[in-house]
């Protein structure tokens, strides 16, 4: 089984990003027989989208190619990192443009939605806002699970989820990932 994990998130510090990474290495653990990928949105930086740049541009490479990392994956791991109560603007843009070549960005992948953030709503509202428009870009979600509070919960150094609870949380939702 192949895994695509990613943050929403173009920080090099995104707590996300460790959230996605830990996870991932967790599932590994768990799963022998999975094998998790870590992309890096930074990687498929396009233009800002617009309706006059997509006339103008066509279509970047980046979004077929973000497009193709999901086609070629059997699920998806994605950590929301939220500013302002929404999406980031790194990966709304990526967003944007693979939906502009199908809809269906998420290909229909069983995925996992997570989120964390330093305060106690974890990020809730980009996650719930993620989990509410799932089915109409094609992910079959499977599990969500916000991580609140990540410096209290996570120890950076030993890179593991100290919060009992939350990390039996993660182990459910990953259990639901595993087809």
């Amino acid at each position: 089984m192949k895994i695509l994990a990613f943050a929403a998130s173009s920080s090099t510090k995104s707590i996300n990003k460790a959230l996605i990474i830990y996870a991932g290495q967790l599932f590994g653990k768990q799963y022998k027989n999975v094998e998790v990928e870590v992309i890096d949105i930074n990687d498929y930086e396009m233009p800002l989208f617009s309706t006059d740049k997509e006339e103008e541009l066509g279509h970047p490479k980046q979004a077929y190619d973000f497009i193709k990392k999901i086609k070629d994956s059997d699920g998806l791991i994605i950590s929301f990192a939220e500013h302002n109560g929404s999406y980031t603007a790194a990966y709304k843009n990526l967003f944007d443009w693979a939906s502009r070549i199908d809809v269906k960005v998420f290909q229909n992948k069983p995925s996992l939605f997570l989120s964390t953030s330093t305060g106690q709503g974890g990020a809730d509202s980009v996650l719930k806002a993620a989990e509410n428009s799932a089915p109409f870009f094609g992910a079959d979600l499977k599990a969500v699970l916000s991580i609140p509070s990540f410096q209290d919960n996570f120890d950076q150094k030993r890179k593991d989820l100290t919060n009992v609870s939350l990390k039996q949380g993660l182990l459910d939702a990953l259990g639901k990932l595993y087809i």
